[in-house]
């Protein structure tokens, strides 16, 4: 998943609250585990109390030696289980064989409505124990019993829970990430699909957004559909416009120029110039309008390789003076993504152009070329005529600028060149040739191989 993409915000999200909510739980299971074990300590303990209060009043005599508890733990020293009874002053009347070398200190600190006291404290090994007392009274006198329980070793118990309760949480929190990114993946599948179709129709495979959608981006691939023949509606008017346009100037400055001809005079001679350039200017610009029309429609692309083999042909042709030759292409070089005869438009007028004005020598070279946003379909077309300057390599593709006035043409062909060029969002650059003459550089937008014109015949 690429930064920045739905899917990663997704997973990172729910990675992040499983790593929030595990922990959490994780603590809260302790927590819970460590209540458990230490309640149930505290119950032991009251039932030791109650046994040992019990054999009390039975006995009647608090040294006696039946008071006991059958408990091993209480017969072992150091092992944190200790229990004694002695009297409100203080005075030790009992104990159990495991109190060697410590002090039970009194609880402070009220009963509870049982009548017992707990508290916590730690033995003189550094144990720490859980410490229940009750008060019995047997006859005018009234005695203490303390009980102690081993609380380190509930400790250490929770200690291992916990360490094994993060190796379990940890365990599924990976799953739960691989379930989260497979769930990100495959909910993102629908975008996916029609960001494929949406490629497919700028790449020319497709005219419209095809396929079935979720209903939370149904809408989006309707809307993109409508989008796009809208946009056809508009063209088509453009062209039509266009057309009538064409069709409506042309006769009137039909009928000028015929009238100017017909007449002498100077007047006749500047309206028949006149004419001839506002023919040239209509002309013009009804074919750039034309152009831009029809570039604008989505979903076409060429076979580069084709459209230059066979303009290599015609042109070796119309000059047959000059060798033109196409260097080695790379099989897999991508197609532009543009109309046939745009390309053609182009790439002639620049063979055109070379061959008029090489010494003999033109090479053409494609290539494709990784540009800041995506790939581009580099042409470059190389002389050895006379090449151009720096300063009128730039004035030349200025509008409407010719440099040589008596060569044959009427020097729309750049112009339209650069028009397209524009249109397309590509690039067009004049440098000094290796050959020694002008190096034509052209970048275009690419596309997939397939699905436009076949080999040039």
């Amino acid at each position: 998943m690429r930064k920045g993409s739905i899917a990663a915000s997704l997973f990172w999200l729910s990675a992040g609250w499983l790593i929030v909510a595990l922990v959490t739980t994780g603590f809260l299971l302790t927590d819970l585990y460590s209540r458990a074990l230490d309640r149930s300590l505290s119950e032991t303990l009251n039932f030791h109390i109650e046994s040992l209060a019990g054999a009390l009043l039975e006995t009647g005599d608090p040294q006696s030696q039946a008071i006991a508890l059958t408990d091993p733990r209480f017969g072992r020293p150091r092992s944190g289980w200790y229990w004694v009874i002695r009297d409100v002053d203080g005075t030790l009347y009992n104990l159990s064989p495991s109190v060697v070398g410590i002090e039970m200190p009194d609880i402070a600190g009220p009963a509870s409505p049982t009548g017992r006291a707990s508290t916590v404290m730690d033995d003189a090994f550094g144990t720490s124990l859980r410490v229940i007392e009750r008060t019995v009274t047997l006859g005018p006198r009234s005695y203490e019993i303390a009980v102690t329980g081993n609380l380190s070793e509930i400790l250490e118990l929770v200690g291992d829970f916990r360490g094994q309760a993060f190796i379990v949480l940890g365990a599924v929190g990976v799953m739960l990430a691989m379930m989260s990114f497979i769930v990100a993946r495959f909910a993102m599948r629908p975008i996916a699909r029609l960001s494929a179709a949406i490629e497919s129709v700028r790449e020319g495979d497709s005219a419209a957004v095809t396929g079935s959608y979720p209903r939370e981006i149904a809408p989006l691939a309707e809307e993109v559909n409508e989008l796009l023949r809208s946009n056809t509606q508009i063209i088509e008017r453009a062209r039509s416009q266009v057309g009538n346009l064409a069709h409506g100037l042309k006769t009137p400055i039909a009928v000028l120029r015929n009238e100017a001809a017909a007449t002498q005079g100077a007047l006749a001679s500047v309206v028949l110039a006149e004419s001839d350039k506002m023919s040239t200017i209509v002309g013009s610009y009804l074919e750039r309008a034309r152009l831009t029309a029809r570039t604008a429609v989505v979903g076409k692309k060429t076979n580069a390789v084709a459209i230059i083999t066979r303009l290599i042909r015609v042109m070796g042709k119309i000059h047959p003076e000059v060798s033109v030759t196409l260097q080695p292409v790379d099989p897999a070089l991508p197609w532009f993504r543009g109309d046939e005869s745009d390309l053609e438009e182009i790439a002639g007028n620049l063979l055109d152009n070379a061959c008029k004005w090489s010494a003999g020598q033109v090479e053409v070279r494609l290539e494709a070329e990784r540009g800041e946003v995506g790939s581009n379909l580099v042409i470059r077309i190389d002389d050895n005529g006379a090449g151009l300057s720096e300063q009128d390599a730039h004035k030349v593709l200025r509008r409407g600028v010719r440099l040589d006035e008596k060569t044959p043409g009427s020097g729309l062909g750049l112009d339209i060149v650069k028009e397209l060029v524009d249109v397309y969002g590509g690039t067009l650059t004049l440098q000094r040739s290796a050959l020694g003459g002008l190096l034509v550089e052209l970048r275009l937008p690419t596309a997939r191989q397939g699905g436009g014109p076949a080999a040039a015949g």
